[in-house]
């Protein structure tokens, strides 16, 4: 034995990568997506009116109709021309009469322009409309003495 010419192979280097760790980071990355992604939807941006007055929140279903600064309207984030918009508030209405509409302008919005979606809103049914607003941003007193 001690003048054996041959070397004796110990085990080989394994050639398969191990994809567990791969998977479960990547599964945790989904969920962290998952969780994420509807607190990260684009929506029309809007410098809502500020007022103090006190917000009040039932469970009727709702619509959420926008006017951005443009005049551009919008349903549930979805631009569309005031024909379509009418159709689209008509089935809602025909489908649940007591739907509200809480309607969501720009301050510097056209006013003519929110009357005209104010108007299309009506005719299709729905006369249960809420202004949304912004609470006034605290004011800090920058001359003291």
């Amino acid at each position: 034995m001690f003048g054996r010419l041959e070397r004796s192979q110990g085990t080989e280097p394994m050639s398969a990568i191990n994809v567990t760790p791969l998977v479960d980071v990547m599964l945790v990355l989904v969920v962290i997506f998952i969780l994420t992604a509807p607190l990260m939807a684009s929506s029309v941006k809007l410098e809502l009116p500020k007022t103090d007055a006190a917000s009040t929140t039932d469970a009727t279903p709702s619509v959420s109709l926008v006017v951005d600064r443009a005049g551009q309207a919008y349903l549930d984030n979805r631009a569309m021309p005031l024909t379509e918009l009418s159709q689209s508030l008509a089935r809602t209405a025909a489908v649940q009469p007591d739907t509200e509409v809480q309607l969501r302008a720009d301050e510097n919005a056209p006013y003519g322009k929110v009357i005209e979606v104010l108007g299309v809103a009506q005719k299709a049914g729905l006369t249960r409309i809420g202004f949304v607003t912004d609470a006034p941003a605290a004011t800090t007193n920058a001359a003291s003495p």
